[in-house]
């Protein structure tokens, strides 16, 4: 009977418990559906407010995900006030500082990269389809999401790219406007005259259809070289890295033309042998 009454004095209890703490799970209860529909308001309005087209598309879905994901922490933080009393807000305030901090070093390359990715795609630096370098990697980039990049490299194999890679190194954006200014060296023998040179040269370069004639082209005798005076030959072309390799190509097979019809030397590279000795000379008798 011992038992029995033990048992029954405890459902008893657990009941009363459970009548009186009612009100509070019934508050509970409303309070996750308020949440359920707020969070979905929210969601809606940030659609209308961001809407998830273009080049950030990234960037606004991963606002609509934090804002939604706020609005939920809010409802279970007001929840567990409810349903627990002696829990002060102070004290849940505080408990979820501890945890962030906890998970923000389990999780530091995830919020890395992340936030990083953030503000790439807030910023744009650069954006899908412009042909980019950086730490060794370049090529074109294919998407941008909030955690890493997608590049295509030139030889067409694709690489995954962390934010945080792209966020803390220094990037060269090659497509950033739609001329590109490219170099080439020209030597010519130290027998011929600079100036005429230099007019063949110009003259040459003008003529090839890839080149931006609405820019100058500029060529300048830079340094002596080993066999020849050295010229600086630049011109503007299209950014894009096939622009620049089908116009270097042309100019450079443009001024070599160029140079051979006016008679101007390209010298091979020469060598001057000096000996510390005379060294003897020996006449060879032609055979009779």
């Amino acid at each position: 009977m011992n038992a029995v009454n033990l048992i029954t004095e405890q459902v008893q209890s657990l009941t009363e418990s459970a009548i009186q703490h009612l009100p509070n799970f019934v508050a509970a209860i409303v309070l996750i559906i308020v949440t359920w529909l707020l969070s979905k308001l929210t969601r809606r309005i940030a659609t209308k407010v961001l809407p998830g087209k273009g080049a950030r598309r990234s960037l606004t879905l991963a606002i609509r995900k934090l804002i939604t994901i706020g609005v939920w922490i809010s409802g279970l933080a007001l929840v567990t006030i409810v349903l627990f009393p002696s829990v002060k807000p102070s004290s849940l305030i505080a408990g979820l500082g501890l945890g962030s901090v906890a998970i923000g070093f389990a999780f530091k390359d995830i919020f890395e990269n992340f936030f990083a990715g953030m503000l790439i795609l807030f910023r744009q630096p650069f954006r899908i389809n412009d042909h980019i370098e950086v730490d060794g990697i370049e090529g074109i980039v294919e998407d941008i999401t909030v955690r890493d990049t997608l590049v295509r490299q030139t030889d067409g194999q694709p690489v995954i790219v962390p934010n945080s890679v792209l966020f803390k190194n220094p990037v060269t954006v090659r497509t950033d406007r739609d001329k590109r200014r490219v170099t080439v060296m020209c030597g010519v023998a130290y027998d011929e005259d600079v100036d005429s040179a230099r007019e063949v040269i110009q003259q040459a370069v003008q003529k090839v259809d890839s080149v931006d004639t609405d820019k100058p082209v500029q060529v300048f005798a830079q340094a002596f070289g080993a066999s020849s005076v050295d010229f600086e030959v630049t011109w503007w072309t299209g950014s894009q890295p096939v622009d620049v390799r089908k116009s270097r190509d042309a100019v450079v097979a443009q001024v070599k033309s160029a140079l051979d019809e006016a008679g101007i030397e390209i010298p091979y590279p020469y060598r001057t042998l000096t000996f510390h000795e005379p060294l003897p000379v020996q006449q060879i008798a032609a055979n009779s």
